[in-house]
């Protein structure tokens, strides 16, 4: 695909609930920063729209090499996600200052 065309992005039901808990715990703490929190993530999702390639692969011991990418958000959340043909699928949006080592279990 060349730098000109833009992806199709797709959100899975899984990393839709994942950013709603995130935003959940956010709100019982301040509503309007979850808020602005919740639109900055989505905004940066769907900028993978464009250049999808530009963050690092997630190549850990426990996962298949260069399946998903790895896209910092800020400094709390990472979202995982894979480019098949012209569609970025995003799997997971995981918070940082909690313990991942779910992942270990998953097969992904």
């Amino acid at each position: 695909m060349n730098a000109d065309q833009k992806y199709k992005v797709i959100i899975s039901d899984r990393a839709r609930r994942m950013l709603v808990s995130h935003i959940q715990f956010m709100a019982q703490v301040n509503k309007e920063m979850a808020k602005t929190k919740k639109n900055e993530i989505l905004n940066v999702m769907r900028s993978l729209n464009q250049m999808s390639q530009r963050f690092p692969f997630f190549n850990e011991s426990y996962i298949i090499p260069n399946k998903y990418r790895k896209m910092f958000i800020e400094k709390w959340y990472i979202v995982l996600y894979q480019i098949k043909d012209d569609t970025v699928y995003i799997d997971y949006i995981i918070d940082c200052r909690k313990d991942y080592a779910w992942l270990l279990n998953l097969q992904i």
